[in-house]
């Protein structure tokens, strides 16, 4: 980029300490908006989140270190999102509806707004009045844990703005980030969502003691839910193999860094939602997501028997063994 706009990351957790490691290799200076004061602090003396991947090591001068919301969004130019969906609406609440005005805005988030019911395009658009061309999304299968560890990463900028989808592609690319550009906005937003929930239902069913063989077949009709699903909300033509979208359903269904399939398999074994939730120390946004998504689908009736199973069984009280057993009848 031959003039460096102001990057501004908001949020402290794994995921935004990982997208902070790979722009700090590519821009001279992040502001990165911090809640904690813990964290701040081992940033400023250390270079490390104290809290989240504690082993990457920033160097100081390349990160500000911002507890003031407000100024870290008035004095940057494009502003990544990584706060868990569940906690945005309250982080955001102390800004003024134009703060946002003149500001290209990316989302990291995986989750749906619970407060309004909205992916993060749509909720900006209504409480900031952020038009779509400012708004994009950098998603895609990839685990934090793997980028502090320097693993190959592949990432999907998705934005309705060609231009703002190449600025942020070269951003992230890096020697073990490579990128590509996507127009699919929903599509991304929703399938991010959706294979969270799914991730929920693949733990589950560890936890019960089903095999790979069934997990597999779950994996199978989960993405034909999220096929019927997307299509039913914004129907457009888009190949769902892709890796933004069939790469991060498997990633998060199978991998061992999944919080989400962690949050199941604690769920299929036994725990309460309560317990399972208070053992974790980080946010599995799949819990948050298949309650929004259940009310959503309300509308559009799509046949999810997978995400119903997962809702009926998180909200609902529902036995996993039994509710287990009712959809292995149902697999195709």
């Amino acid at each position: 980029m031959k003039t460096q706009p102001r990057v501004c990351v908001l949020g402290s957790g794994s995921w935004a300490t990982a997208i902070v490691k790979i722009l700090s290799g590519n821009l001279k200076k992040i502001n990165w908006w911090i809640r904690e004061e813990q964290i701040a602090d081992g940033l400023r003396t250390f270079g490390r989140n104290p809290l989240y991947l504690s082993s990457v090591e920033f160097h100081k001068e390349s990160i500000q270190v911002i507890t003031d919301i407000q100024k870290a969004v008035e004095n940057s130019d494009i502003i990544i999102l990584s706060i868990p969906s569940a906690f945005l609406h309250d982080s955001l609440s102390c800004l003024e509806k134009t703060s946002f005005q003149g500001k290209m805005i990316c989302s990291a988030v995986k989750g749906i707004v619970p407060q309004t019911n909205q992916i993060i395009c749509e909720y900006f658009e209504s409480t900031f009045g952020v038009d779509f061309q400012n708004f994009a999304v950098i998603i895609g299968p990839s685990h934090a844990e793997e980028i502090a560890l320097e693993k190959l990463t592949y990432l999907t900028a998705a934005s309705q703005n060609s231009q703002f989808a190449a600025i942020l592609a070269e951003m992230f690319s890096c020697r073990y980030v490579n990128t590509t550009q996507s127009d699919d906005i929903y599509g991304t937003e929703y399938s991010a969502v959706l294979k969270n929930v799914y991730a929920i239902a693949a733990g589950i069913s560890k936890g019960l003691g089903y095999g790979d063989n069934f997990l597999a077949v779950l994996v199978s009709n989960a993405m034909i839910e999220i096929e019927r699903f997307i299509h039913a909300v914004h129907p457009i033509d888009r190949n769902l193999h892709q890796s933004v979208y069939l790469g991060d359903l498997l990633v998060t269904a199978y991998s061992q860094f999944s919080r989400n399939r962690t949050f199941g398999n604690m769920i299929g074994s036994g725990y309460s939602v309560r317990s399972a939730q208070l053992e974790m120390r980080m946010i599995a946004e799949g819990y948050y997501a298949v309650k929004c998504l259940h009310k959503i689908n309300l509308d559009y009736k799509v046949e999810m028997p997978i995400m119903e199973a997962v809702y009926n069984i998180l909200y609902e009280n529902i036995s996993p063994f039994i509710e287990f057993k009712i959809l292995s009848d149902k697999m195709i």
